[in-house]
């Protein structure tokens, strides 16, 4: 059985090696172009979940299945932004400094007759209580610039991190279980 065409509302390469992962090779790369910006008193979850079907639902397409997904941190009902610059990644990282927070990552594939699959994941991360030296270090590496909460895991970050309950490829960019499943149940052939 052959694959239907997959293309993926995403540019990010994360994306595109975490799909490999799972032998996925999008056929198309078409990033949706969408306001991100969070509605007024709209928790994280709620968030992460409509920026992901918006995303898909941008994407729309008669001849494959649109994949899109988001990724957000958040610190209680705080929605943390992507660092687009050093001040905001500081920010980010004095605030994760010693503490939990969450990482949600929804999943959306669409279907060429209209049909929206969805999948959330949530992880738990711990940051250590970061020192002055270490949160310099890890600013002058570079690796937050455009991540949610202003890190990226598979860096430097990782050896800041205490704890992680859940998926590390959901703190990645993209959930693989739940992108998995929802592939599968569209009829793609995935070992």
């Amino acid at each position: 059985m052959t694959s239907p065409k997959l293309i993926l509302a995403s540019a990010s390469p994360r994306r595109r090696d975490l799909l490999a992962r799972i032998g996925v090779e999008p056929a198309r790369i078409a990033p949706a172009d969408i306001d991100e910006d969070p509605l007024e008193h709209e928790l994280p979850k709620e968030y992460a979940r409509r920026i992901g079907r918006e995303k898909a639902l941008a994407g729309a397409s008669a001849d494959g299945f649109v994949l899109a997904g988001d990724t957000v941190v958040a610190v209680g009902r705080r929605i943390l932004p992507k660092a687009e610059d050093e001040a905001t990644a500081r920010k980010c990282l004095e605030l994760l400094s010693g503490r939990r927070h969450r990482v949600l990552s929804s999943v959306a594939l669409l279907s060429p007759d209209g049909t929206l699959r969805e999948k959330l994941n949530e992880t738990i991360v711990k940051f250590k209580r970061l020192s002055g030296a270490e949160l310099s270090s890890y600013l002058a590496s570079g690796e937050w610039e455009g991540k949610a909460g202003g890190y990226a895991i598979q860096g430097a970050a990782e050896g800041l991190i205490v704890s992680i309950q859940g998926s590390h490829s959901s703190v990645m960019g993209l959930p693989l279980y739940e992108t998995r499943a929802l592939l599968k149940s569209a009829g793609f052939a995935i070992g």
